[in-house]
């Protein structure tokens, strides 16, 4: 008589179950760039729903826009996205242009490009270099960085600092460009491809790299333009938007450049994405540097801030008047306007009520890092805890800009 196997203790054990388990990920956490919680529902290390809690470097920038003059919170739009301020000043400064109705002179608007796509590159390479720090790949970072920081000198020699620049004005720029500034652009935009080139041979082919942004956080065009995503974002999911394109402002329409667009809409597209814009911004630096017309760098604005020419002025008068001239006392026509410029993270806009007067009465700014927080939710359902983290990264998010 054949004896039956006693059950081993493996199998004695009852079938395990699964429950759903809530996890707090941030605020306080190196990877969520900056300070954001996100809600996580889990089961097991699946996603089930993520709800993203906002607000925590919230300053009230908004209101603080109507308590003083235009020209006067062209510093507090460096602290928006302060990885790149000068794209929040090139936006601000066109929204109140357009309500103005100034024409900015043409030497003005080449330089503005020229340093918009500047600050493009050294965006994207910050965040190049941390989304492979996220996932693992350290040396990315330091190649980055070495080479924002040359783009990052040229800034301090161009007005004087590096992150908080504000150097766009109303009606042009705070300064012309020196002969070293534009020989070390060239410089630059000669080497640049051969660094790209190294980025590329860093990760194109690395496993862990691909395996964590191929086929991860994918969206649909139709649901990336239902989210109101822009940008790479957008243009990873293969929306041929790009405002530049669009509605071309500055010199975009007088250089040759393309739009690159994805095809699957994953977190690895919208880095391909991101490596095929810096080639074209060197492409537009380029052709701007060799078109770069002479003649003035800022407008005349006689209309909204005008001297009594036959008054002679007593020394605390002129005083007077040109801290309005510098502060930007402008007489500002009644309305309301909305201006938005194609950032290197999507579209940034500022919407303007005025009543009249030398300030806003309200305002209102289209930060797309908080849209695109917007869509986390049916990016990140079905993928892993892990994965998480390269979702925040693939928005290039700053929490300064979200939370305003």
């Amino acid at each position: 008589m054949a004896v039956e196997n006693p059950p081993t203790e493996e199998a004695s054990l009852p079938l395990l179950k699964t429950e759903e388990v809530l996890l707090n990920l941030g605020p306080q956490h190196p990877s969520t760039h900056g300070v954001l919680k996100v809600i996580v529902t889990l089961e097991g290390e699946k996603v089930i729903k993520s709800e993203p809690v906002l607000g925590f470097l919230h300053r009230g920038v908004e209101k603080i826009a109507e308590q003083i003059t235009y020209n006067q919170f062209i510093p507090h739009t460096d602290r928006l996205d302060y990885i790149c301020a000068m794209y929040n000043n090139f936006a601000y400064v066109r929204a109140v242009e357009k309500l103005l109705d100034i024409t900015v002179p043409w030497r003005a608007e080449y330089l503005r490009t020229i340093v918009a796509e500047v600050q493009r590159i050294i965006g994207h390479l910050f965040w190049l270099g941390t989304q492979a720090l996220d996932i693992g790949a350290m040396t990315v970072f330091f190649f980055t960085f070495r080479d924002r920081e040359v783009l990052l000198d040229l800034f301090v020699d161009l007005c004087g600092a590096r992150l908080t620049t504000s150097w766009y004005r109303v009606g042009g720029v705070e300064r012309d460009f020196t002969d070293k500034i534009i020989d070390d652009l060239y410089r630059f935009i000669d080497s640049f491809p051969e660094k790209i080139a190294e980025y590329d041979a860093l990760l194109i082919r690395n496993r862990i790299w691909l395996a964590r942004t191929k086929d991860i956080a994918v969206i649909s065009g139709e649901d990336a333009i239902a989210y109101g995503l822009t940008g790479p974002t957008l243009r990873g999911s293969g929306v041929d938007y790009d405002l530049r394109k669009v509605s071309p402002y500055g010199a975009y329409g007088h250089v040759e450049w393309t739009v690159p667009l994805g095809t699957k809409g994953d977190t690895y597209d919208r880095y391909w994405i991101r490596m095929e814009e810096m080639k074209e911004s060197s492409k537009i630096i380029r052709q701007c540097l060799d078109q770069l017309p002479k003649g003035p760098y800022k407008a005349y604005l006689p209309k909204f801030v005008a001297p009594d020419k036959e008054r002679v002025f007593t020394d605390m008068e002129s005083m007077i008047y040109q801290f309005k001239l510098y502060s930007g006392g402008f007489n500002a026509p009644e309305g309301d306007i909305y201006c938005g410029t194609e950032a290197h993270k999507g579209e940034l806009g500022f919407y303007i009520v005025s009543q009249g007067g030398g300030k806003p009465y309200r305002m209102k700014i289209r930060a797309p890092s908080f849209v695109h927080m917007g869509a986390f939710d049916h990016m990140a359902k079905g993928y892993m805890i892990a994965d998480i983290i390269t979702i925040f990264g693939t928005y290039d998010i700053v929490m300064g800009e979200c939370d305003r």
